[in-house]
């Protein structure tokens, strides 16, 4: 139960992982079919808002703390900064590109939410560490990896399940620099925006430890925030809000549940333990993901000088996350540490001193019957 224990964050933030590289695929099929980023974002949290909202209402009851002003304002920024900004950044982004390259270019998160965590001072730097140099290291080959992604192509690796796809390839979004440079600041800037919620979001458990209820405020506050940019983005157009038995429907049910709902409440367990920067940490895995079903999927191109920046982005990463694992060991108490504190405070709790008759106080055991126990 113990190794379990050590390995269900990593467990958690792989299946996240996993459940977002699905999103991409099908968001990015859904916007190929014409549906509206902004409309989809709408959806995509009323449906998160209605799965949550029952759990949040039945487990959370005696955990869930008074709402404050405070607390409210904080949901709503939430709210703002990931469901309105990041999501429509981008899925804007991804359709001046592709799934893949969105994919990858989000890579860059954990490298703004580690110096954002060290501004707050959620995360720890130490000069002279080696681990801390290692994630220092890490998050500059992130970025720098992230920019070789966005400026470098290479000629196409010949995939036989692509080969006939040239003219997809010509159709396709993000197949030249200036889409590439454009869909990438959008992606960016995304990412600075989600590095900014997933901070907050770890600051607002600590005065409201209600994983499920704040879940279900981000989702619900979500969809009334978003609704009012759909509104005034599509200029009111009804006909962008029609959804048929389709992709579109599969989109926003999936990613709703999963990478809306699902997403927060597990996210908002793992920064409990182990911090904000861990969770973004494993964001290469999804990008490998986006990439194989991509490729098989949506006929999709990959090129060898993305290829190049996707390696050196997960070589980066991986150097944040073995920095964290020494973080993490070097913070949590040892077997024998626990029993040393333990021995500890018990015999403080059972020393006693021994008060001699003529007022005096000493630790030694008595030895006569002119001294008194207390």
């Amino acid at each position: 139960m113990d190794s379990f224990a050590k390995i269900k964050p990593y467990l958690a933030a792989i299946f996240l992982q996993v459940g977002l590289a699905g999103m991409d695929v099908l968001s990015k099929a859904a916007l190929n079919q014409g549906m509206s980023n902004y409309v989809l974002v709408v959806y995509r949290h009323a449906v998160a808002t209605i799965a949550m909202a029952p759990f949040a209402a039945i487990f959370d009851k005696k955990v869930r703390p008074k709402m404050t002003v405070a607390i409210f304002i904080k949901i709503m920024v939430l709210a703002l900064l990931e469901p309105v900004i990041d999501q429509n950044l981008y899925y804007v982004g991804m359709k001046y590109t592709t799934a893949t390259f969105a994919s990858a270019m989000y890579n860059i998160l954990p490298a703004i939410t580690f110096l954002l965590a060290w501004i707050v001072r959620l995360e720890k730097v130490k000069i002279k560490s080696i681990h801390s140099h290692a994630k220092v290291v890490g998050t500059i080959s992130t970025v720098a990896g992230a920019m070789a992604m966005t400026m470098m192509r290479g000629p196409r690796i010949p995939l036989s399940w692509t080969k006939e796809g040239t003219a997809h390839e010509q159709a396709t979004n993000g197949t030249d620099v200036h889409s590439s440079l454009k869909g990438g600041l959008m992606i960016t800037a995304g990412c600075f925006s989600y590095a900014c919620f997933v901070i907050l979001q770890a600051m607002t458990l600590e005065t409201y430890p209600a994983e499920l209820s704040l879940t279900a405020w981000i989702c619900l506050m979500g969809t009334v925030e978003g609704s009012i940019v759909a509104l005034v983005m599509e200029r009111g157009k009804a006909s962008v809000w029609a959804i048929n038995w389709d992709t579109k429907l599969v989109t926003a049910i999936y990613s709703g549940i999963v990478c809306s709902g699902l997403t927060y409440y597990i996210q908002g367990l793992i920064m409990k333990d182990r911090g904000p920067v861990f969770v973004t940490s494993f964001s290469p895995l999804c990008m490998v993901i986006v990439a194989g079903l991509s490729s098989f999927i949506l006929a999709e191109q990959m090129f060898f000088g993305r290829l190049i920046g996707a390696i050196i982005i997960i070589v980066g990463l991986y150097l944040v996350l073995w920095g964290k694992s020494i973080d993490y060991k070097s913070s949590s108490p040892t077997l024998e540490e626990d029993i040393e504190t333990s021995k500890s405070k018990t015999e403080e709790t059972f020393h006693h001193e021994v008060i001699n008759i003529d007022g005096t106080r000493d630790g030694k055991s008595p030895e006569s019957g002119n001294q008194i126990i207390v």
